[in-house]
């Protein structure tokens, strides 16, 4: 006669086993991320030199190579992963590239850009030369590796480790400031979007697997935005920030979210997961007060007009006004501010939102940071 509990019981063993599979955090060795400056921690100050104080005072008590008072998102994901803050490929100076590397870098488009960084403020470092650089550090890695152990990773970190991508904010508003019209710059949507897959393949092809990509925030609550591109009042939504410039940004995620699905068919092997960005960074801005914040639209770190942003001086240069020179300096508490210098945001900003983003709650699918390898077991 069958013993029906002979039959449940490796039954039950089996699935209890992939239950625990299926509910274990991951462990990633290494991150490597590619972005702009939402998540450069230092290429751009190591090729065009250091962001002047008051830049990292909150935090690291010194310029460190963020656009920020502090630590960025890539910081806090590090971080919370239980990995040391990423080093800039670019710096040579203090690097350890152990457990990954930043290929960020401040002003970076996806799409490669026609105009030097004077003429626009954008990076020559896009996308793809930042791919050139993960190949070559890539390739060079397991040659170094005997001399210089412990300053690179091990070989597994480029099958286990992370990749991050936090970049196209600038393909949007470098175009806006080029005076493309936003019907123009979502034409050339396809094709940016075209090269960002051709990277994310690219790292595939070498053992990537495990892909955490963010969206792009709403450029329409920037002050460098609304400062300086044709807005009027009616074009405002009820906080302030411009409905058509915003519409781009949506526009932009809804056509990078269906590029993701695709990926996710095309490379069955990855773990891609799609992380809503402008959605967390909106729901900031609108609930401020809600959660601490006050003028959520105003400049910490700048200087005169209706932002405190001035495209002419920055946050730590100086201006003249009535014949006196003042300091751009930073607000009296960054803690409770938004925006740090009308383009980026302040540690505490970057601090809420990825409080709100770790558990999953703005990502497709709605998978924690922690369990962003699931369903691959390594």
């Amino acid at each position: 006669m069958l013993n029906l509990a002979s039959v449940l019981s490796p039954l039950l063993l089996l699935l209890s086993t992939k239950l625990v599979i299926a509910t274990t955090r991951c462990h990633f060795p290494a991150v490597i991320n590619f972005g702009d400056s939402n998540s450069d921690t230092g290429g751009l100050a190591a090729a065009f030199g250091q962001p002047p104080p008051p830049n990292g005072d909150t935090f690291f008590h010194r310029p460190a190579g963020r656009y920020s008072d502090g630590r960025l998102l890539i910081d806090f994901m590090v971080q919370s992963l239980g990995l040391p803050y990423l080093s800039a490929f670019l710096d040579a100076l203090g690097s350890n590239f152990t457990h990954g590397a930043n290929f960020a870098t401040g002003g970076s488009t996806i799409r490669p850009q026609n105009t030097t960084r004077h003429q626009s403020g954008l990076s020559p470092i896009s996308l793809s030369v930042q791919s050139y650089q993960f190949n070559d550090f890539y390739t060079r890695t397991p040659k170094v590796q005997g001399f210089f152990k412990e300053l690179v990773p091990k070989p597994e970190a480029f099958t286990r480790g992370l990749y991050t991508f936090d970049i196209g904010q600038n393909d949007l508003t470098g175009g806006l400031f080029l005076n493309l019209t936003v019907d123009q710059v979502k034409a050339s949507i396809p094709d940016i979007l075209g090269q960002f897959k051709a990277v994310v393949k690219d790292v595939h092809d070498k053992g990537g697997r495990f892909f955490w990509i963010h969206n792009t925030g709403p450029i329409g609550c920037l002050p460098y935005v609304l400062e300086h591109l044709p807005i009027n009042e009616q074009q405002l939504d009820s906080n302030g920030c411009a409905n058509p410039f915003n519409e781009l940004a949506r526009f932009f995620n809804h056509r990078l979210k269906d590029l993701v699905n695709r990926l996710r068919e095309e490379l069955p092997k990855a773990v891609i997961t799609y992380v809503d960005i402008y959605k967390a960074r909106y729901t900031l801005i609108s609930q401020a007060r809600e959660n601490g914040f006050e003028h959520p639209l105003i400049v910490c770190c700048g200087y005169g007009g209706k932002y405190k942003y001035n495209i002419r001086v920055g946050c730590g240069g100086r201006v003249s006004d009535k014949g006196k020179e003042i300091f751009v300096g930073a607000c009296k508490d960054p803690s409770v501010t938004i925006i740090w210098d009308g383009i980026h945001y302040t540690e505490a900003a970057n601090k809420w939102v990825f409080d709100h983003i770790m558990n999953g709650s703005y990502s497709d699918p709605p998978a924690p940071l922690l369990m962003a390898c699931r369903g691959l077991v390594y």
